[in-house]
Formats: C-alpha cells, sequence, structure tokens
C-alpha cells in the first residue's frame, strides 16, 4: 500500500479522497490554487502546496505543476477525482514515466476507450450491443448525408473525443444535416483539440442508464449494479438513483454482464462506468465508457457497502479484488442530487458568492458530500456544484419521501441553487413514477420552470 497519495483536484472530490487516503492509513497531499488557498479541506491534509493561479489551466489542468508537487512532496501516487486531468491518458502516461503512480486505468485503455469510435469497435468486439452507426470516423458533411440516409433519420452526430454534452447534434432532416455538422465540428475543435466526428441513430426518448465496474490488474473484474442517469439538463445529470426504476431483472442482468465484457475485452483497470442507453422496449446500447470515478459513485456505495474510491487506490498498488460478483448486493434504494450554484429560472445562470447561511439536512439515511459550509465563497472559476445530497431507504417510495423533506430542510443563502427546481421534480407525477427520459426536464419546462411573477 502507499503511504503518501497526492490529491490532484479540489472541492467535494479532494476532500472525498482525503478522507479515504487516511482511512487507508496514507498520507494525503492537497495540491490548490489561489482561488482555493483558504479551503477549509486543505486542514485535513497531511500537507498542501499551491500549484498556480485561479484559472484551471494554470493550477488544476497544468499537469507539469502537478507533477513537479508531486516530486517536491515525495508521493508514490496521484488520485486525479473526477473532472480536469482524470481522463487525460498523456497525463496518465506522464505519472508513470516520472514513476508516480496514476490511480485509474492504464494510458492505453484510456485512449482506447476515450475515443469514441475506437471504443464503439471494442464494444462491438466484446458483442455488447451498439446503436447503428457510421463504421468509424465521418470526414465531410457529403459522407454525413450518406450514412444518415444509409440508418434513417433521426441521426446524432457525436464528438469522438467528446464528454460533458460538448459536440453533440441531434439532426432530424437531411436540410438540417450539414449546418449541424460543421458547428459539432467547430465545437468539437475548440473543447477537444479533435474534430473528429461520427454518426448514431438517435434513440428517441432513451433511459441513461450506466453500470459501475471495478477490474483489477490481475484479469478480474465484477459490476456493482446500474445507476440510472435519466435527470439532466443541457447532457449534464443532476438526478442519479439505483435500481434504474422500470428496468427488469433480466435486462439488468444482461446489461451488467455486457458492461463486464466490454472492460476485459479493453485489458481496463480501477473504477469506471460503462454507459447505455435504453429504449421502451428494454433494448439497450453502448454509449461510452467514463475511465474515472464518477461524481454519483456514492448512489452505488450506498446500495452495495463499497467504498469506490478506496477500491480505486487498493487496485492502483496492486491489490487483487476479494469480492466476487455474486456477493455484491443491491440493498435498497438510492438518489443523488446535485445541489449546483445555479440558477435554474433564469437559464441556470451560475451563481457565485458567499453563503451566508448553510443549514444541511440530516437524519436516517441522509449522506451529505460537499466542501461548502457557512462562509464559503462559491468561486466562479470552476464547476458550480457545491454538494451532492444522497438518500438510501429501503423502498424507492421511501427513499423520495425521505429526500422531500431533506430538499425542504437544505437551506442555502444568499445565493441561488438547484435546490428549487429538485424539489419541483421530486414531485413531479412521471419522475414519481418513474417515467422519464433524458429529454424529460426540456419537454416538462413549462411545468417544471414556471414564469417568475
Amino acid at each position: 500500500m502507499f503511504s503518501r497519495v497526492l490529491v490532484a483536484n479540489r472541492g467535494e472530490i479532494a476532500l472525498r479522497v482525503i478522507r479515504a487516503c487516511r482511512d487507508l492509513g496514507i498520507k494525503p497531499i492537497a495540491v490548490y490554487s489561489k482561488a482555493d488557498r483558504d479551503a477549509s479541506y486543505l486542514n485535513l491534509a497531511h500537507d498542501a502546496i499551491c500549484i498556480g493561479a485561479e484559472a484551471p489551466g494554470a493550477s488544476y489542468l497544468n499537469a507539469a505543476a502537478i507533477i513537479a508537487a508531486a516530486e517536491i512532496t515525495d508521493v508514490e501516487a496521484i488520485h486525479p477525482g473526477y473532472g480536469f486531468l482524470s481522463e487525460n491518458p498523456t497525463f496518465a502516461q506522464m505519472c508513470r514515466d516520472c514513476k508516480i503512480e496514476f490511480i485509474g486505468p492504464s494510458a492505453e485503455s484510456m485512449m482506447a476507450l476515450g475515443n469514441k469510435v475506437e471504443a464503439r469497435a471494442i464494444a462491438q468486439k466484446a458483442k455488447v450491443p451498439l446503436v447503428p452507426g457510421s463504421k468509424g470516423a465521418v470526414e465531410n458533411d457529403d459522407q454525413a448525408l450518406e450514412v444518415a440516409a444509409k440508418i434513417g433519420y433521426p441521426v446524432m452526430i457525436k464528438a469522438s473525443a467528446g464528454g460533458g454534452g460538448r459536440g453533440i447534434r441531434p439532426v432530424h432532416n437531411e436540410a438540417s444535416l450539414k449546418t449541424q455538422f460543421r458547428q459539432a465540428k467547430a465545437e468539437a475543435e475548440v473543447a477537444f483539440k479533435d474534430g473528429t466526428l461520427y454518426i448514431e441513430k438517435l434513440i428517441e426518448r432513451p433511459r441513461h442508464v450506466e453500470v459501475q465496474l471495478l477490474a483489477d490488474r490481475h484479469g478480474n473484474a465484477v459490476h456493482l449494479w446500474e445507476r440510472d442517469c435519466s435527470l439532466q439538463r443541457r447532457n449534464q445529470k443532476l438526478v442519479e438513483e439505483s435500481p434504474s426504476p422500470h428496468i427488469s431483472q433480466r435486462t439488468r442482468r444482461k446489461l451488467c454482464q455486457a458492461a463486464v465484457r466490454l472492460a476485459k475485452a479493453a485489458g481496463y483497470y480501477s473504477a469506471g462506468t460503462c454507459e447505455f442507453l435504453v429504449d421502451a422496449d428494454e433494448n439497450f446500447y453502448f454509449m461510452e465508457v467514463n475511465a474515472r470515478i464518477q461524481v454519483e459513485h456514492p448512489v452505488t456505495e450506498l446500495v452495495t457497502g463499497m467504498d469506490l474510491v478506496e477500491w480505486q487506490i487498493r487496485i492502483a498498488s496492486g491489490e487483487k479484488l476479494t469480492i466476487k460478483q455474486d456477493q455484491i448486493p443491491q440493498n435498497g434504494h438510492a438518489f443523488e442530487v446535485r445541489v449546483n450554484a445555479e440558477d435554474p429560472d433564469a437559464g441556470f445562470r451560475p451563481s457565485p458568492g458567499p453563503i451566508n447561511d448553510w443549514v444541511p439536512p440530516g437524519g436516517p439515511g441522509i449522506r451529505i458530500d460537499t466542501h461548502a459550509h457557512a462562509g464559503y465563497t462559491v468561486s466562479p472559476y470552476y464547476d458550480s456544484m457545491i454538494a451532492k445530497l444522497l438518500v438510501h431507504r429501503p423502498t424507492r417510495e421511501e427513499a423520495m419521501r425521505v429526500m422531500r423533506r431533506a430538499l425542504d430542510e437544505f437551506n442555502i443563502r444568499p445565493i441561488a441553487t438547484t435546490i428549487p427546481l429538485l424539489k419541483r421534480l421530486f414531485e413531479h407525477a412521471d419522475f414519481v413514477n418513474g417515467n422519464v427520459d433524458t429529454n424529460f426536464i426540456e419537454r416538462e419546462s413549462k411545468s417544471l420552470f414556471p414564469p417568475k411573477a
């Protein structure tokens, strides 16, 4: 096991990793930007080192500064959290070239699965169902017209190196395809420095279901069941739950087994998720692999009783998985909601600034992962998420009731947050009955975003 680990991230995930390290007897070393120099979680680290100015490019995305901090503090490994450099194969290889273990998958499998065209090829080899689409990259808009005509409209244009909802365009007819193709390509080039695109059949009103995976370096891989992440805005998740409602046990088993096959075919190790679209008839199709710990990993921790961050660290240190597939339970029902410093009634406008009042909910079955507190100032430089509120109860109905109560108790002032929207979602009849899909929030915008007085 490692004795010292650098935590190359910020906010709630940095705090989560610091705690996991301390639970394992590891000395966690934190890094911070000038904007985060007063972050309270830095006090829980064994040591903390400033890596640059406020902008992410000067700090948390500055690979050279992070490697330098690791060398100065004499760590054996780096945990990248999620976001920033967590899915950057070049950074993963830099770490290992410097004799520092990267707590995550290999650079090779990260590169293969991070390229969506190559990931589709691996999925096909593993006999994982794929959405009908182009066999490889689509080079230009004329080729895009040919592919779309072959698979039939509507289609989805996707960036091969995409993520976070960028470089994605739904197209419903031939007239708009060329324009959407060029826009997606331009967006992908700016966001990812890679304008490679491919085209898939657009699955209408799908559920977004992901399977949590753990795999070690000794060829062992298990799934930790599935999470439903269908409630999204602009391709960004707002609510996650496990188990997924309205999926049969037969489909659940097939979905999870397919994810394990894909992980083994890719030579994957560490924690990761395999993401699928599931249609109304419970046909499922591979979408992508997230080669890192997910924001919503606590949902799985609650229903399985396993510590995913601890297992990431154990796997990186060379340990074998000690739990068999049939020993992993799926107990009760868990929800996670993301509390963001945004005004949902103003187009999700960011709401940075000081928090004067911070009154979190409590009671049985409630978990809050956060770095925020009364007196904390939300920075305009980083992601707007300030807390993850989770509820775990024996049934979905019970978990939903407790979540409503918890949201009523959660008082954050004076900044705007997503709490009012989350309250409306948990009262909406379709969500209560589990009848949602990835376009639910946009489709129900009139009821979810009432006009202001």
